[in-house]
């Protein structure tokens, strides 16, 4: 083989193995859910729980996602016993450990996740952070950190701006390229429920890299963990963005 030859066979192998590279990165491999919920919609059938009847127009959660939880893929339960497992199945979250945090990861997390209120965290502890490598300081404040990326992104102004109108999956996929790149629209699931004759959006599970399982992810930019995650499909393809009351 000639010299020439051994160059155009070696640059074609560089190539090559560039392109799968590449393929694999935009491919990804989903390993942590971000669940953000829209908590108006979500108070629509659950209007009895404590965050539901304190909602206000006015409250943090009224025009912003609220934190439901981050989990780690198909693992639940490490570690934890089976009376506290049956007690989480059984909505007895008020029995479960209490979550011990610094006084500025709880602050954070009552405004993120309203569901506190009636024992959210604990049962996100018990059932998803047990299975991941972190801390409940860390598990949290990761959580708190990525929905703050989100309320930070076009999709939270797109959902502000048409409270108590419908919204197409095609609007939200593009707030979200336009937030954390191109394909990040294909990472995110959309869920809705109804409530009487109207089809609400309830919530959105995005898809995160393996990144997100650590406590560097406290710090790391939502984009970077979405691009790195696998596409999935959309789920809803259009609901009315609930406002807050009944």
């Amino acid at each position: 083989m000639s010299s020439m030859q051994l160059r155009t066979l070696t640059f074609a192998v560089s190539m090559a193995l560039a392109g799968a590279a590449m393929a694999q990165q935009a491919d990804g491999r989903t390993r942590f859910i971000l669940a953000a919920s829209w908590q108006p919609a979500f108070c629509q059938t659950n209007q009895k729980k404590a965050e539901c009847a304190s909602q206000t127009g006015e409250r943090h959660d009224a025009t912003n996602f609220s934190l439901h939880g981050l989990w780690p893929m198909r693992q639940n339960y490490c570690g934890v016993s089976d009376d506290q497992k049956a007690a989480d199945k059984d909505g007895k979250w008020a029995s479960l450990p209490q979550v011990t945090l610094s006084a500025e990861t709880q602050a954070a997390l009552v405004k993120a996740m309203p569901g506190t209120q009636s024992g959210l965290e604990r049962h996100e502890w018990t059932k998803h952070g047990t299975c991941t490598k972190m801390s409940a300081e860390d598990y949290f404040g990761v959580g708190v950190h990525l929905l703050g990326g989100l309320n930070a992104s076009a999709v939270r102004e797109l959902f502000a701006a048409n409270i108590g109108k419908p919204v197409k999956a095609e609007a939200i996929k593009a707030a979200f390229d336009k937030s954390f790149g191109p394909g990040a629209g294909d990472r995110v699931k959309m869920s809705c429920r109804r409530a009487g004759n109207v089809k609400m959006i309830s919530g959105l599970t995005i898809g995160l890299s393996e990144a997100a399982g650590s406590a560097s992810a406290k710090s790391a930019g939502l984009a970077d963990l979405i691009q790195g995650a696998g596409k999935t499909s959309f789920g809803c393809d259009e609901g009315v963005v609930d406002a807050a009351g009944f």
